[in-house]
């Protein structure tokens, strides 16, 4: 495969990455085996830390870097009870971006650009973007509500150029991406690289399960459903007969088996119940969820667990951007770059010939 041609904006000058693509930090998906075949591939890479102990991330950081000598990042809950322990684990391995579901408080932004490490928040609303541009973070990744897992309401297509006339920091456009022509459209909106976690979910490099990545490709356009019943906040999946009982339940109906998970989810965590209630009172605060909502909030690792990692999709979920129904193959990482960065090339290039003199 010949070397596909470089496209060079903020992003790619900020991080020293190859190509503006970024690999979402997705949860039970975006491990070390994903991250390194994204760093390789020339793109940005990005460990989701919220499903893994403060352990299991420190030994997926050294996979990688032993794995691959290109940049990369890890995703990080703000809001986490051991936040600044995480952050700290970064400095110490000399990761070269965190990147954060909610803003970060501002002394962890000060803290992580005091050592070199690239700050990127993803937000929804332009006046996050404002906020932590304002606390200095480095780039800001935008997600509409196309976007798979926990998304808002305001599609890309308004969010991204309202985000990007606000701000003078980078701007990375997530939320509807899984080709150049997508890619070409962002650079024109004025964003300096997209991200994409539902098309590299579906890659040969990814761990999810053969048979649910299968599921994933049957998926027409209309086979995302955006649900608050899973964990109290609106959040983007694919319409499958669990999510679709999910939808048609009671509280009461699901008070059991959301108090069930709740403990599964300890287990996971590898949290003592005053950690676990530490972190929930942050997250608390961080969000403004109820407490009914924080209950429902356990129910997300365990049940994404069941679909990415146990394959079990009639007891699971399966997040997914609107895209995935767009999606028909499983090319490896370094295939679908080349693909998105030579498809972008050709588009900007035949926009630039419609210019007029």
């Amino acid at each position: 495969m010949t070397t596909p041609p470089q496209l060079s904006t903020p992003l790619t000058r900020l991080t020293g990455v190859d190509h503006p693509i970024v690999q979402t930090g997705m949860g039970w998906v975006a491990g070390a085996r994903l991250v390194t075949a994204t760093a390789q591939a020339g793109a940005l890479g990005i460990l989701a830390s919220a499903t893994m102990t403060i352990d299991e991330l420190e030994r997926q950081i050294i996979e990688v870097t032993e794995r691959t000598d290109r940049p990369f990042g890890v995703n990080l809950r703000a809001d986490a009870g051991d936040a600044t322990e995480r952050v700290e684990l970064l400095i110490r391995h000399g990761v070269k971006v965190a990147s954060f579901a909610l803003a970060p408080r501002r002394e962890l932004i000060e803290r992580l650009k005091d050592h070199g490490v690239v700050v990127i928040p993803s937000i929804g609303a332009v006046r996050h973007a404002e906020k932590v541009a304002a606390w200095g973070a480095d780039a800001v990744m935008v997600q509409g509500g196309e976007g798979g897992g926990h998304t808002g309401a305001v599609p890309t297509s308004i969010l991204l150029p309202s985000v990007v006339a606000a701000v003078d920091i980078p701007v990375i456009a997530a939320g509807g991406f899984h080709d150049g022509r997508g890619l070409a459209a962002a650079l024109a909106y004025g964003a300096a690289g997209v991200g994409m976690g539902t098309r590299f979910l579906l890659t040969s490099d990814s761990s999810v399960p053969e048979a649910v990545k299968r599921r994933y490709l049957d998926v027409g356009l209309d086979g995302t459903v955006v649900t608050s019943k899973a964990d109290g906040m609106p959040h983007r999946l694919l319409r499958t007969e669990f999510v679709e009982g999910l939808e048609g339940g009671s509280g009461v109906s699901r008070l059991l088996p959301t108090l069930r998970r709740s403990w599964e989810f300890k287990k996971l965590s590898g949290l003592s119940w005053p950690q676990l209630v530490r972190d929930a009172v942050s997250m608390k605060k961080a969000t403004g969820r109820s407490w009914t909502q924080m209950t429902l909030a356990a129910n997300t690792p365990v049940l994404l667990k069941a679909g990415l990692v146990d394959g079990d999709t009639s007891a699971g979920m399966l997040a997914a951007g609107q895209v995935v129904g767009l999606i028909d193959d499983l090319p490896s990482c370094e295939e679908l770059v080349d693909r998105v960065v030579r498809d972008a090339v050709a588009h900007l290039r035949a926009a630039a010939s419609c210019v007029l003199a």
